[in-house]
């Protein structure tokens, strides 16, 4: 990611330090956030919650079901799930 922008790996970690996270934290809440938008699409119902967490380089079903709860506060086939008409592209998920 450093060497994407051209700025080395010290200030990318300052930069981010900013926000409170690290390169290593970002990048697995983009991942994440990547797999709950893919949950709440319609056109990927058919595709297993492990096969979407994968696409996204979550291999350990078991990790990836804890931590996606303890982001969004619901399990991600429980998630998956709800009505996503307006809940899909919130920042949140929509509870019941």
């Amino acid at each position: 990611m450093a060497d994407a922008h051209h700025i080395s790996l010290r200030h990318l970690q300052q930069l981010l330090a900013e926000d409170d996270t690290s390169p290593a934290a970002w990048i697995r809440h983009r991942r994440l956030e990547r797999c709950r938008l893919d949950l709440a699409n319609p056109r990927l119902q058919a595709s297993p919650v492990q096969a979407v967490a994968a696409r996204w380089g979550f291999t350990d079903p078991a990790y990836f079901s804890r931590l996606f709860r303890a982001t969004y506060g619901i399990p991600p086939r429980d998630y998956r799930n709800l009505p996503h008409t307006t809940c899909a592209n919130r920042q949140q998920p929509c509870a019941e």
